[in-house]
């Protein structure tokens, strides 16, 4: 059985695993498993999303050094 997550816990059963299946460093899946057997479906694209905001980051961090020099 599966659900989609609203809000999640501050903390997690011992045994809960967070999985993440992706191919060519793309995140396909993201979901929750609990140990009782449920899993909660975690939206992939937040994933996506904060790794280029990450990145943007980095860019801009380099731009900056680059233009001191």
């Amino acid at each position: 059985m599966s659900s989609q997550a609203v809000r999640l816990p501050k903390q997690f059963p011992v045994g809960t695993r967070y999985v993440i299946e992706g191919r060519a460093g793309h995140v396909h899946l993201r979901y929750l498993e609990f140990p009782d057997g449920r899993h909660v479906d975690l939206p992939a694209e937040l994933a996506e999303r904060s790794h280029s905001r990450a990145a943007r980051a980095r860019r801009r961090s380099r731009g900056s050094v680059a233009e001191k020099n």
